[in-house]
């Protein structure tokens, strides 16, 4: 079973899943040793982690589909993608879902910004009509053919308009060949809720600490639809952090002694598999 196949089928499980965002190979790895089914890949957390910027936009196509090519080659288990605006038209998008499908993805995710996009619990956002985002997720379903990518619909019009907006552009989503239907920064519970009476097909959620929407137990999520549940920026967050702190360390007292909240060198060796390439060290060099 391909690991597109492996994503559809728990959607069509009674189980929420719970979706860490990952930025590099070794993240990657790391999650999924730890025991999780699926991963995500998404915008804000590759642009800082390739270039050092915020999710302003500055990503192009070719840096993202590089990076989930590397994140995918180095795990076993689904890896949804952050495909932004599809970067054009329909016929962009076409090629946008090819280049997912054979970078390793087995999800993307399309949203209805205009570009150049923004984080979708920043302020200063557009959007598109809600007959060309329709557009776009067709030409997605066309391009994807008899592969089994899933289509994540994402709309941002709860914060360009109002949770109404909103609702029917997931309404008209439904009806594209999306499988999964993101409504993007709902902000308080109610919202949450309205949302999951609202639209029928699996919906994502999208949690960001310090972000606009707050979020419920996971009993609650599962009752109202939400199959994904998204932690897209917590792993890079944590890094940061952690970097900032052994930064601030290292410049305080010239040295790293005493600094216990790292891995050691055996430890890290795992991580990276180290014994595998012995491995093959032993197998093919003379």
């Amino acid at each position: 079973m391909n690991t597109s196949s492996k994503l559809k089928k728990l959607l069509n499980g009674n189980k929420s899943i719970i979706v860490p965002g990952v930025h590099d190979p070794m993240s990657a790895k790391i999650f999924q040793d730890s025991g999780f089914d699926v991963l995500f890949a998404g915008g804000f957390s590759l642009s800082a982690s390739t270039l050092g910027v915020p999710d302003i936009g500055l990503l192009t196509m070719s840096e993202n589909i590089e990076r989930v090519k590397r994140i995918t080659s180095h795990i076993d288990i689904p890896l949804i993608a952050d495909m932004d605006t599809g970067y054009g038209n329909p016929i962009n998008v076409i090629r946008t879902v090819k280049e997912s499908i054979n970078a390793g993805a087995s999800a993307i995710i399309l949203e209805d910004q205009s570009w150049p996009k923004r984080c979708g619990h920043m302020e200063g956002k557009s959007v598109i009509s809600m007959e060309e985002h329709v557009a776009k997720i067709k030409a997605a379903d066309y391009a994807r053919k008899n592969s089994d990518l899933v289509i994540i619909a994402r709309t941002d019009s709860r914060g360009t308009h109002n949770l109404d907006e909103a609702i029917k552009r997931g309404k008209a989503l439904e009806k594209s060949g999306a499988d999964v239907i993101f409504i993007e920064a709902p902000q308080t519970e109610e919202e949450i809720k309205t949302i999951g009476k609202e639209i029928n097909k699996p919906l994502l959620i999208n949690l960001i600490e310090g972000g606009k929407t707050p979020s419920l137990s996971i009993n609650e999520f599962e009752s109202l639809g939400f199959k994904i549940i998204l932690h897209p920026l917590t792993s890079i967050f944590a890094t940061a952090y952690s970097m900032k702190k052994l930064a601030n360390h290292i410049k305080s007292n010239s040295t790293t002694k005493n600094y216990n909240e790292i891995l050691d060198f055996n430890e890290f060796e795992k991580v990276v598999d180290l014994e595998k390439y012995k491995e093959l060290d032993s197998q093919f060099l003379i």
